[in-house]
């Protein structure tokens, strides 16, 4: 616990403290956000807001972790977890190709950045690369058919083992590669409104903070026995703090991010947690459970997908704009009410999650209350 508030501190500080910064160095180089013309209106006055704040969520994230880490290493000798490695280094990934798109985008001063498949193709090669590196490195405490496999809560639904070893780790590498794709598009279509995916993270990430720590409480040889069910997953206590950094880092960054905005997250920070929260999903063995516990990230993505999907086929819109937080703009909600009340969906889904976790925790163990 020691460790975990050691890292929440360190990041919320840092975040607190670079944010100016970040403001001030942004609007030094006059790198601000250029707005959809086809959007609101009421966002039109958001033009030149800094952006690419992002920069300061990812590092805030980092040193948090490093800090408890190299505080854990020196008091206790605990080894440097590579699970926690592999899960920043997509964060970082993602955050470096959010970052190439904010550039782009205020280069061209407009808002297209990066092309849709140059976007898809950076997605495609971090997410490959995480796979493998996943399968190959040894990690303590898992085992190799849940890394090759699709899980719910700790348990494997359905395994890739039996199809052989190639082909498990090439329908792994495409099961990866959906979950990256599908969760950083997620939550950069959240990031519409000021505060909104912002908010929203901070919520999911506080979830996953609970996760790590019940999973790191009934581990399977764990130096620490519990009654009930046990899980065979790494690490899962340097998850936790990554997770509580995340939150301390969108929590910081909120007091600057919210109504009217003095910077933007961009695609940077949004690509980053979105990779983070994939990348959490898969380490903790929750990709199925995730669905729920990010449920206002989904209700975005699908929302798009619909409106896409609807127009190409019958030539008409079934929402007034998408993705949905417009839609209710549009009818005539204010921002800032349309962004707590999806904050307030969200803590709803993320409470869904949690009592369904632990829920399976209780049926497993044969606990009754």
């Amino acid at each position: 616990m020691i460790a975990f508030i050691i890292g929440f501190i360190a990041s919320l500080v840092c975040t607190l403290v670079g944010t100016p910064i970040m403001i001030r160095i942004v609007h030094r180089l006059h790198y601000g956000q250029y707005i959809r013309q086809d959007g609101p209106k009421s966002h039109l006055v958001k033009r030149g807001t800094p952006t690419m704040g992002g920069v300061v969520i990812n590092l805030s994230i980092l040193i948090g972790w490093l800090v408890s880490a190299i505080w854990r290493h020196l008091s206790y000798g605990a080894p440097y977890s590579m699970t926690a490695m592999l899960v920043l280094f997509v964060m970082l990934v993602m955050g470096a190709l959010g970052f190439i798109d904010d550039f782009a985008k205020v280069r061209k001063k407009q808002n297209e950045g990066l092309s849709i498949h140059g976007k898809l193709i950076g997605q495609i090669v971090i997410a490959t690369v995480f796979a493998i590196l996943v399968v190959v490195l040894p990690q303590h405490g898992d085992t190799t058919a849940a890394r090759t496999g699709i899980t719910w809560i700790g348990s494997t639904v359905i395994s890739f083992e039996g199809a052989g070893r190639i082909l498990s780790i090439i329908l792994y590498v495409v099961w990866v590669n959906f979950l990256l794709a599908a969760w950083t598009n997620a939550f950069n279509l959240t990031d519409g409104l000021d505060g909104l995916c912002t908010g929203n993270s901070a919520i999911a990430f506080v979830a996953y903070a609970f996760i790590g720590f019940w999973e790191a409480n009934h581990l399977i040889g764990g130096s620490h026995p519990a009654d009930g069910m046990q899980y065979a997953i790494t690490d899962p206590s340097d998850l936790a703090i990554i997770a509580g950094c995340a939150f301390a880092a969108c929590f910081g960054f909120l007091w600057y991010n919210t109504n009217p905005a003095l910077i933007f997250m961009g695609d940077t920070g949004s690509l980053a947690l979105g990779g983070l929260f994939a990348a959490l999903s898969i380490a903790t063995h929750t990709e199925l459970l995730a669905v729920i516990i990010g449920g206002l990230f989904v209700i975005e993505a699908l929302s798009d997908v619909i409106q896409i999907s609807v127009f190409k086929t019958r030539h008409r819109r079934v929402f007034k704009m998408a993705p949905i937080h417009h839609h209710f703009e549009l009818l005539g909600w204010s921002e800032s009410k349309v962004v707590v009340r999806f904050w307030m969906i969200e803590v709803m889904f993320a409470m869904v999650g949690v009592m369904c976790f632990y829920s399976d925790w209780l049926i497993h163990s044969n606990v009754i209350l």
